[in-house]
């Protein structure tokens, strides 16, 4: 009877490191599928920001297709028609136009 309580106690504590190791593999999963690449989409649209230039085409978060007038130090001047300027927050500033046309052409 001892042999078989031994035995027992034996096989649950490697379910133990069993439920360790896919609990430690499910969040490596995670990190490298969905954490990752939104932190580099994240860095992608930053750089882009801090890279924004007088005369570019841009779209801003809320859809908004413009052409930078001006750059203040959180604000950006946009075109959006003949004589039409609205500032926007600099943040708010998503893509590129010319970079996000030429993909819905090439799709």
């Amino acid at each position: 009877m001892n042999l078989a309580f031994v035995s027992l106690q034996a096989q649950a504590g490697g379910d133990n490191y069993s439920l360790l190791i896919m609990m430690v593999a499910i969040f490596a999963i995670m990190y490298f599928f969905m954490i990752r690449p939104q932190n580099k989409k994240q860095k992608e649209i930053q750089n882009f920001r801090k890279n924004l230039q007088v005369g570019q085409d841009v779209i801003s978060a809320g859809g908004i297709y413009g052409k930078v007038k001006a750059i203040e130090d959180n604000v950006v001047v946009l075109e959006i028609a003949s004589g039409v300027k609205i500032r926007i927050d600099k943040n708010s500033i998503y893509a590129n136009a010319a970079s996000t046309a030429a993909q819905q052409t090439n799709n």
